[in-house]
């Protein structure tokens, strides 16, 4: 899908996740724009082949094919400025943020073991042959065929990769969606369940780790109950993100039927096409920061008075212990009868 560009992170091309999400369901979308009017970078209409079925614009690429295979594609390159524009072309690899946002991985600089602009995964297997440079005149339309060739002992499933335009600093990506003929996997985890905040303010925080081979487009509902009653949850609705495969997104959910006080276990399921679906849970203590505030005060004072009894209780038997009394002494004899000391420690 469309990768808006940013001055303020160059090297890491963001791709809105809720965007591409909704571009996988065949939610249309706006071709990408440079920070500055000037010029687009967007799918040709039509497309390959393999495109799915839809009238119009693409949001994205869309390449199927087994491993050993070449695979084609065009990108448009829309100049709406009045000036000759110098775009250069490259294949990019994709991978979600922690907050599971699209980012493309930058150019790496020339070495000695790899040219400038390699990628490491789909993203390498893009070339524009000798249109990696193109000079697009004033209000023209440049269309650019590349390929992708898919080595042959390419693993089946999602591939995520993007096609980036860059011109004096501005970038724009297309998102490629690759898929590699094979056997599919649809699989995921939820781990790291927590709670954050209190009341209608609560959130409830998790993880999602996609272990399968394919993108997945989750749904997540929450369940919760209380030790004092009956607790509300939250009914199965879309996650806004999409995880693509081998990756982990840290997320968070609004829990306005969290309860002030209760002790809640909470269990989440996430499910996505394909017949994945996970659980996860958490079992948490809920008070308000007034009581949690005392309570925590009288534990530390509580904890404090035994701490000072057992020093006292220690410090006298260290002083009497030790022998007989001094002559002359008014105490009577107590080794009949010991003191029976409430402290814990071992006699």
């Amino acid at each position: 899908m469309p990768v808006p560009p940013t001055r303020r992170r160059p090297a890491a091309l963001l791709l809105a996740a809720a965007a591409a999400a909704a571009a996988l369901h065949g939610a249309a979308a706006a071709p990408a724009a440079a920070d500055e009017p000037g010029w687009t970078a967007e799918p040709v209409a039509g497309g390959a082949p393999a495109a799915p079925p839809k009238a119009g614009a693409r949001p994205y690429f869309y390449l199927a094919g087994t491993s050993g295979t070449v695979l084609e594609d065009r990108l448009a390159l829309d100049n709406t400025s009045d000036r000759e524009r110098t775009i250069t072309l490259r294949g990019a690899d994709v991978y979600n943020m922690a907050d599971g946002a699209f980012a493309v991985r930058p150019a790496e600089p020339a070495g000695e073991s790899a040219p400038a602009g390699t990628a490491t995964g789909a993203g390498g297997w893009i070339s524009f042959g000798a249109g990696t440079t193109v000079k697009v005149p004033a209000h023209t339309r440049a269309v650019v065929p590349f390929t992708v060739t898919v080595p042959p002992d390419s693993p089946p499933g999602d591939h995520p990769a993007a096609v980036v335009a860059t011109e004096a600093g501005h970038e724009v990506g297309v998102r490629v969606h690759l898929r590699v003929g094979g056997p599919t996997l649809a699989a995921l985890t939820v781990e790291d369940v927590s709670v954050r905040g209190k009341g209608a303010a609560a959130r409830v925080a998790y993880t999602l780790v996609n272990r399968g081979n394919v993108a997945l487009a989750p749904e997540l509902s929450i369940r919760a109950d209380g030790a004092f009653g009956k607790v509300a949850g939250r009914g199965a609705h879309p996650v806004a993100v999409e995880v693509l495969p081998g990756q982990r997104v840290e997320l968070t959910e609004p829990w306005p039927g969290a309860p002030v006080f209760d002790r809640v276990a909470l269990t989440l399921t996430v499910t996505a096409p394909g017949g994945a679906r996970a659980t996860g849970g958490a079992s948490e203590w809920l008070l308000p920061w007034g009581i949690a505030g005392r309570t925590g005060v009288g534990l530390l004072g509580l904890g404090g008075t035994a701490g000072a009894a057992l020093f006292l209780v220690r410090k006298r038997r260290t002083r009497g212990g030790g022998g007989p009394p001094p002559r002359g002494s008014a105490l009577p004899d107590q080794s009949a009868a010991p003191e029976h000391e409430l402290t814990g420690a071992s006699r």
